[in-house]
């Protein structure tokens, strides 16, 4: 890491980026909307149904806010401008897809929130603040159903990944970890959520899609990771194993641009992907972060507000 002479952080300060909050006072047209708030923050808004997927607001994806990896660009709301959710969706219990003082405050400024998290992880949210009785524990292969505020519903299916868990050195696999299906009425999301490549994939597209948006990470990516990080050319093959290819489902990058996490460059991810993505075919939802978007099927979203040329990095 300290040899490392690629770009790991912008040189430059990214954005402003702001999210218009007053979006969320209509319901998506399309009837699914995300927003991007870099990482794996998303909010997804889902025939109805509002789920906020793992949180980080902090400063540091660290256990110190004085040490460890660093935001890139400041959160593009405050969490009290969030719009009332339906449920919180928490993959695991790393630093950077669970920040304790983001779940706190939303526990006090979401009192009414379903908590969805894979096994062992309540314990965690309880600690900081979420009721007991607001927690949902899923295995690998079960469901709950979220419940919106207009009637609508939403199925949350907790589905195998490669990857592993654990807030510090003495606590490794004490915890789940999980990807995600969201099916509402009429459209269906895939949250990879982190994980390395594994045969897997092919049986969950078969059982679960098709997916209208599917979303895998591609940051924090190293050769030798290869078993709990996907990276770009592994993020293609697992969208094609999960079925995204001839149909109008879109890939979505995430776990990307906001924290240096690898030695490779912060920008190289998405700048990879895109060059993978247009050599196979595949299309690409990826919005400016903070900037809520419809997701319409077969039209790509492509900001290009990572891109070297467009700022001094």
């Amino acid at each position: 890491m300290i040899a490392s002479r690629e770009m790991r952080t912008p040189r430059s300060p990214l954005g402003p980026f702001r999210t218009d909050a007053s979006i969320y006072a209509q319901p998506p047209e399309s009837g699914l909307r995300v927003t991007w708030f870099g990482h794996s923050s998303t909010l997804v808004e889902i025939d109805g149904v509002r789920i906020l997927i793992d949180p980080v607001w902090e400063e540091r994806a660290s256990p110190l806010q004085w040490a460890g990896p660093k935001r890139f660009f400041a959160p593009t709301l405050e969490l009290r401008e969030l719009p009332p959710l339906d449920a919180v969706l928490i993959s695991h219990d790393h630093y950077d897809h669970l920040g304790a003082d983001t779940v706190s405050a939303l526990a006090r400024l979401q009192p009414d929130a379903r908590w969805i998290t894979s096994l062992e992880v309540g314990p965690i949210l309880k600690r900081l603040g979420v009721a007991q009785e607001r927690i949902t524990e899923l295995n690998w292969t079960d469901s709950a159903c979220i419940a919106g505020a207009s009637g609508a519903s939403c199925e949350v299916t907790s589905l195998p990944s490669r990857h592993f868990s654990g807030r510090s050195a003495t606590q490794r696999f004490k915890t789940l970890w999980a990807s995600f299906v969201l099916r509402g009425g009429e459209h269906s999301v895939y949250y990879g959520a982190d994980s390395g490549w594994w045969e897997g994939f092919a049986e969950i597209g078969a059982t679960h899609g098709p997916f209208d948006l599917t979303m895998l990470e591609i940051g924090a990516f190293n050769e030798l990771w290869q078993q709990i990080h996907l990276g770009p050319d592994n993020a293609i093959r697992a969208y094609h194993e999960l079925g995204g290819f001839g149909r109008a489902g879109l890939l979505m990058p995430v776990h990307w641009g906001l924290f240096s996490l690898a030695l490779h460059a912060w920008h190289q991810p998405i700048q990879q992907l895109a060059e993978l993505a247009r050599s196979h075919d595949v299309k690409l939802w990826s919005p400016t972060p903070g900037q809520p978007a419809e997701v319409i099927g077969g039209q790509e979203l492509l900001s290009d507000w990572w891109k070297p040329s467009r700022r001094l990095v």
